[in-house]
């Protein structure tokens, strides 16, 4: 694909999963235009410094109020970029799941990639996007046994 036109939602947590995220720079770098879509806190406003930032509602993981929210987040940011949006690709947590729900219902590709640390273990956000996802990537050959 080339990315060189496309634009790019990036949304992810913040610490590990902004981490790995950031460390794809050399591919997510490549787009004409991109956004992170993460945590008000510290590390989230320091690394994608010069980056189009929108916050979500933390904590995620097995928050139904901020589900919802960070749901109605993404209906309203995913139509916003909409005209030009060509790419949804996280590593989670639990902020990618309505991401990449709203994003699958607007036609634009999902890419996720399981993070670097389960090698033999899914998580609970690979659980429920290796289903929607154009592209689930994982890291480690264990995690072939995993996904099937």
């Amino acid at each position: 694909m080339d990315l060189s036109k496309a634009k790019i939602c990036i949304p992810t947590s913040s610490g590990g999963h902004l981490t790995h995220m950031w460390l794809l720079k050399p591919v997510w770098s490549q787009a004409a235009d991109r956004f992170w879509v993460t945590f008000d806190k510290e590390d989230a406003n320091t690394l994608p410094r010069g980056e189009r930032v929108y916050h979500c509602f933390f904590p995620t993981n097995r928050n139904i109020q901020n589900l919802i929210r960070n749901t109605r987040l993404a209906i309203n940011v995913l139509r916003k970029e909409r005209p030009n949006l060509i790419l949804i690709i996280s590593s989670g947590a639990a902020v990618a799941v309505p991401f990449f729900l709203i994003g699958k219902a607007l036609g634009a590709k999902r890419v996720y990639i399981e993070v670097f640390d389960r090698v033999d273990k899914s998580t609970l956000t690979g659980r429920m996007l290796s289903g929607i996802a154009d592209l689930f990537v994982v890291q480690w050959p264990e995690m072939k046994d995993v996904y099937k």
